[in-house]
């Protein structure tokens, strides 16, 4: 059975449980599957053309074992994936749009985000095990937009938790912002901080650090830094594949990345056997992915704001997951290498190492003037509407779109077109229509409570508010 491990190797394997319900690992690094699973490609090829949930239940039960009886958990995953979340009887659809050129439209949840498919999967797994178990948490997480939301919706209603968001005071969109702040419920709190998505980042890592407080509040976390987070979004990467041709065929992906959080998803997939070719990282013009790949060094640089404001990150924690199956799992190696980014904000791999990394990737720089053209391409040519994350994802592609004529490759699709209508407007002279679940959000009152870049005060807030 599979027990998770951390990156850093300084904590005993633990359970899918326990690492659902704590999010991060005491020894400051995140945790991973022990080893990883291999997909039973014969068996999931059978499954072509059956409903979302059930390719989940084929995907996710090895990661989790017996820690939830699979009855219970098919359960969980039929109400997830039901019409009543997510609006498309596909959940999550392909639209063709050249000969070997897909979008995969991961929009049709309730926060109209690529994180819904995650996130309304680990409240309802949330709230199964703390009612199991007769407890509370408190969850703390950052968005650099839609994180935000998907997590509060999906938490809304959770009886056992405090959900706290931190979210960079003015640097998300009004869509992003208020489906956040528009949403009345006792158990949410909004929290806007005085800096960057990085500085939200760090704090909650603050936060996560100090044991006598983990303890206190009993903090989880519900950003991509939660291991289900990451096990969820390989299901629509196994989907996706059972849609064009099925496992005997090879289909590559442009992701949209800032995080790492999604497209390490698909190297997940990929490392348990999905025919998954090549995996394109898509950067804004906060690039230091890209920068990454085609240097060997992560390099911190500055935070500068865009049109895809959901990638405006420097700091991405979920490469920490990727690098350390990179290093061979040599724990000491990856403490080295993160030590080095805290004190010095770089690190350096050696020439073999990164030659490994760059055998596995493909990566991308867009900036916003290239975004735009790439929205309005988009438009002339198909007549959808795309938003600008989804336009860096496109721009990445291209290359691979006309390199490889013979295999699909899947532009991810992670956020609808009218979460961004200034963007999509200003390309294409087109306002997007706004679906019902945004109607009457930018009129409502918002709630969220302004705080410094400060971790002791935002500290001091959680305490007086969360429950516990």
């Amino acid at each position: 059975m599979i027990e998770y491990i951390s990156t850093r190797g300084g904590v005993a394997p633990q359970s899918f449980t326990d690492v659902l319900l704590s999010g991060t690992a005491e020894d400051g690094g995140l945790f991973i599957p022990d080893e990883w699973p291999e997909i039973n490609l014969d068996f999931l090829q059978r499954m072509a053309g059956m409903p979302y949930a059930h390719v989940a239940m084929e995907v996710l039960k090895p990661f989790i074992g017996n820690a939830i009886p699979q009855g219970d958990l098919f359960r969980i995953l039929e109400q997830t994936y039901s019409i009543e979340n997510f609006d498309h009887a596909a959940v999550a659809p392909l639209v063709q749009v050249g000969p070997n050129a897909w979008i995969l439209e991961l929009f049709h949840g309730p926060t109209l985000s690529f994180k819904d498919y995650a996130l309304q999967l680990l409240g309802r797994l949330f709230d199964y095990e703390l009612q199991k178990q007769g407890k509370r948490v408190t969850i703390v997480g950052a968005t650099s937009g839609d994180t935000g939301s998907a997590a509060i919706h999906a938490c809304k209603d959770c009886k056992n938790i405090d959900i706290f968001i931190l979210h960079p005071e003015g640097r998300t969109s009004d869509i992003q912002r208020k489906q956040m702040t528009t949403v009345e419920a006792d158990n949410v709190h909004n929290i806007a901080v005085q800096g960057t998505f990085d500085d939200c980042q760090a704090i909650v890592k603050t936060l996560f650090s100090d044991r006598g407080l983990r303890e206190e509040l009993h903090l989880s976390a519900i950003n991509s830094i939660n291991w289900a987070r990451i096990m969820a979004q390989t299901v629509y990467y196994a989907s996706t594949v059972l849609t064009l041709g099925g496992t005997a065929r090879s289909v590559s992906f442009s992701v949209p990345t800032g995080n790492f959080g999604n497209v390490y998803a698909g190297w997940c997939a990929r490392t348990m056997g999905l025919p998954i070719e090549d995996l394109i990282v898509s950067t804004n013009r906060n690039d230091i992915l890209h920068r990454f790949f085609g240097s060997g060094k992560m390099q911190v640089g500055s935070v500068e704001p865009s049109i895809s404001p959901s990638m405006d990150i420097q700091v991405s924690s979920n490469f920490e997951r990727y690098l350390c199956d990179l290093c061979e799992r040599d724990h000491g190696a990856v403490v080295k290498l993160m030590d080095s980014f805290t004190k010095n904000k770089a690190f350096s791999l050696s020439g073999e190492l990164t030659h490994k990394a760059q055998k596995t990737f493909r990566s991308y720089r867009c900036d916003d003037a290239q975004t735009l053209e790439t929205i309005k391409m988009a438009y002339d040519y198909t007549g959808m509407l795309i938003d600008p994350h989804t336009a860096v994802a496109l721009y990445g592609a291209m290359d691979r779109i006309e390199d490889r004529p013979d295999t699909p490759t899947v532009v991810m699709a992670c956020a609808h077109a009218s979460k961004f209508p200034e963007a999509v407007e200003q390309a294409t002279g087109k306002k997007p229509v706004v679906p019902a679940q945004l109607d009457n959000v930018l009129s409502k009152p918002e709630f969220f409570t302004p705080l410094a870049n400060d971790a002791d005060k935002i500290k001091d807030f959680i305490r007086q508010n969360a429950k516990q």
